[in-house]
């Protein structure tokens, strides 16, 4: 691939560096784990700055598409990283990473719902409640384990395509729309049935986050908790200060 900035582009440098930097860490070698260039010898190739060239990875290490180590170097960051600042369904994050997701087990019930899931819907306990398991990860391997119950107001079947995006499926064949997720942070050391399902030691650390979704009208939908490895998923927050 050549590395080339256009110095007589309107476009600041910094920008068009970062949109280099993009293309190139998707290139194979870069996905596989090779370093970039060191800055020095990557600046001096682009004719830029080093303080631009910095400022560019600077930004896609916010972004937790690389991360830099003292003494290593910089490379592609192969932990999944997730912002706070808007959501996405798991899917449309991970396509917007170009991170590659293998689904290795789906499972679909009905049960009874614990008594918190049937207050979250404001339901009775003993309506039964579409639940969808799924186990999914990268091609080598999964990293989350998820557990999804719907609302019976959405009038999920069971017999749903469960391969395409789920809030594809509740916005196209139910015009269901997901418009607010409020999200709960923790953590807990991976019993059997974690460790088993993620291919981990017993004891080590699982990171759950728990979403729930409501529709437009604020009408909760789902009840959703993702059990992440804790070596392959970082939580980012992003917040801005009142003034």
């Amino acid at each position: 691939m050549t590395f080339a900035i256009d110095h007589k582009s309107p476009i600041p440098l910094h920008i068009q560096t970062e949109e280099l930097l993009r293309k190139i860490i998707k290139q194979p070698q870069y996905v596989k784990g090779k370093h970039l260039p060191n800055e020095i010898e990557l600046a001096k190739k682009l004719n830029i700055s080093r303080g631009t060239l910095r400022q560019a990875i600077n930004k896609l290490v916010y972004e937790g598409l690389l991360v830099r180590k003292k003494g290593f170097g910089t490379k592609v960051n192969n932990v999944v990283s997730s912002k706070a600042l808007s959501w996405l369904s798991f899917s449309q994050e991970m396509a917007v990473r170009g991170i590659p997701i293998k689904n290795f087990e789906l499972s679909i019930s009905w049960v009874k719902p614990e008594e918190t899931v049937a207050n979250f819907f404001e339901i009775r306990g003993n309506k039964k409640v579409l639940k969808l398991e799924r186990l999914r990860g990268r091609p080598e391997g999964p990293f989350v384990y998820f557990v999804s119950i719907f609302h019976p107001r959405i009038g999920l079947t069971g017999e749903e395509d469960f391969s395409r995006p789920l809030y594809e499926i509740l916005e196209k064949d139910y015009q269901v729309v997901a418009d607010l997720s409020k999200e709960e942070i923790s953590a807990k050391p991976a019993d059997k049935f974690l460790a088993d399902k993620l291919d981990l030691d017993l004891g080590s650390p699982v990171l759950i986050r728990k979403r729930f979704v409501f529709d437009q009208a604020e009408r909760p939908i789902e009840y959703n908790l993702g059990f992440y490895r804790a070596d392959s998923f970082v939580y980012t927050i992003e917040s801005r200060r009142e003034k």
